[in-house]
């Protein structure tokens, strides 16, 4: 699977995982109550990926609309344009400067049982996670997360909540290797009309349509 895929993935399996096994049982249900009644947001996006050998962080800026059940659109304006949609049946990574898009089924991009039980909304936090509170930080309220069944691309996380709308609004994932990938969201409209067509693509003309996984 594509590695950048993956680290958007997990990071958005978070954001969208629902319950926290918080000691705080108030905040707990009022972050329950939150994701199971949101249907969509949009937002903007600062993604930072750290590689552990060699220290370097590749930082990636855009927005992204996401609408229930599990409908995406990731649009990266930069460093460079890229488009990721999952829709229906179909995930699109699509390259304009390249003029190149991937097709893929959901099935081949969503192989993670954690990813596809958090992205589908059939799982939450406390069921997959042990979860630490370590208080507040800034205006945020900082959460430790452990997951009960490590996975190579998620070991551990950190997920950082503003009291009072009880969203996740950054999220730090570490995998097996110690590659760190941040994900900070900011200007979030929440439950907000979302057009079915966001969540499709038609190449354009003369666009190279590749079919199946792409080799990394």
């Amino acid at each position: 699977m594509p590695r950048h895929i993956l680290n958007i993935l997990f990071a958005l399996a978070i954001v969208l995982g629902g319950a926290l096994g918080a000691q705080a049982d108030d905040l707990t249900d009022r972050i329950q109550q939150r994701y199971d009644s949101l249907q969509s947001f949009r937002g903007f996006f600062l993604q930072k990926l750290t590689n552990a050998s060699s220290r370097e962080v590749q930082e990636r800026l855009g927005n992204i609309a996401f609408a229930r059940p599990r409908f995406i659109r990731w649009e990266t304006t930069s460093p460079e344009n890229e488009l990721l949609i999952i829709g229906k049946d179909t995930v699109w990574e699509y390259f304009p400067d390249e003029e190149t898009v991937y097709r893929y089924t959901v099935e081949q991009v969503l192989s993670s049982k954690t990813m596809i039980r958090f992205l589908s909304g059939e799982a939450n936090l406390k069921d997959d996670f042990t979860v630490q509170d370590l208080g507040m930080d800034g205006e945020f309220r900082h959460l430790k997360l452990i997951p009960k069944e490590p996975e190579p691309n998620l070991v551990e996380g950190e997920v950082w909540v503003r009291p009072g709308q009880d969203i996740m609004e950054r999220i730090k994932l570490v995998d097996f290797f110690g590659n760190v990938n941040e994900l900070e969201l900011t200007g979030l409209e929440l439950d907000v009309p979302v057009d079915e067509k966001e969540f499709t693509l038609v190449p354009p003309k003369g666009t190279e349509v590749i079919e199946g996984m792409k080799e990394e």
